[in-house]
């Protein structure tokens, strides 16, 4: 038996069509929330619309006992329109939780612009407009709130031909540290999950290979979802969480204690000695 700790809670999730975020709509739905999944309904590029996507999984969860509606919304320009169905469907946003993401596995040398500024649009703007137009609901409202946002660890780690992916899940990370200072004073909480898990746009990574196909789902990284958007997590705001599995972290930025100059600009050459101070943890 799922707790009910979201009983009467309204939830949106952004990309809640397939993977990770399917799951999200239904951790969110089990523990009592009122659900709205919003897919576009594109291919891994971001190309295409099928609104029976977010509507099957609204179905699911309807036909699971929930309230729940889909919405077919691009979140790269109608962030607004998607925070505004959930206003007029139930007259509050508790929650919002944004799992959309292509998956482009290019070198930085064979991006074109197009697929970089897809990018950029659904995981940047996309996020930067959805925080704001939740941040918007939620204040009018007075009740503060949770926005869940998700980034990747190649923004904190890099990767191979992830080069887009690790620039614009940065730029998420960057987004929930200064959100979260921002928000704070409305009760609103900021924070990202970073995933690591199965799903149709990884399933064919390397790192998959000879892992049991169960040992690394969606459904492992749903609970932190449902816990952030809870009462739970009030105190929480600005992290960054990964999840690999059963394994559950926090990803922080580095600052070494650094080295210190003579007085002057240090020379090329005094950077190269001291080279190790300045980069020692």
């Amino acid at each position: 038996m799922v707790s009910q700790v979201l009983d009467g809670k309204v939830a949106v999730v952004v990309g809640g069509g397939r993977g990770v975020g399917r799951a999200h709509a239904h951790a969110l739905a089990a523990a009592g929330a009122k659900v709205l999944v919003n897919d576009l309904g594109c291919d891994l590029r971001g190309e295409g619309h099928d609104p029976a996507v977010a509507e099957a999984v609204a179905a699911e969860l309807r036909e699971a006992g929930a309230d729940a509606i889909a919405d077919d919304t691009d979140v790269a320009t109608g962030a607004a329109q998607i925070v505004s169905r959930a206003l007029e469907a139930w007259g509050r946003v508790d929650a919002v939780v944004g799992a959309a993401g292509l998956a482009l596995d290019r070198t930085v040398m064979k991006m074109d612009d197009a697929g970089l500024d897809r990018m950029i649009d659904v995981h940047v703007k996309g996020s930067f407009a959805l925080v704001r137009h939740a941040a918007r609901a939620m204040i009018d409202a007075g009740d503060g709130g949770s926005i869940v946002l998700h980034t990747g660890p190649a923004a904190f780690f890099g990767a191979a031909r992830q080069s887009a992916l690790g620039a614009t899940s940065a730029a998420i990370a960057g987004l929930v540290r200064s959100a979260a200072i921002e928000l704070r004073k409305h009760a609103i909480r900021v924070n990202a999950i970073a995933p690591t898990a199965r799903t149709r746009s990884t399933e064919k990574l390397p790192l998959f290979t000879g892992i049991a196909p169960d040992s690394m789902g969606p459904e492992f990284v749903a609970p932190v979802a449902v816990f952030l958007a809870s009462d739970h997590a009030r105190e929480v705001s600005g992290e960054v969480l990964g999840v690999a599995g059963t394994r559950y972290y926090a990803l922080h930025g580095r600052e070494t204690p650094g080295w210190f100059a003579e007085g002057a600009p240090p020379t090329p050459e005094a950077l190269a000695q001291a080279w190790s101070e300045v980069t020692r943890g």
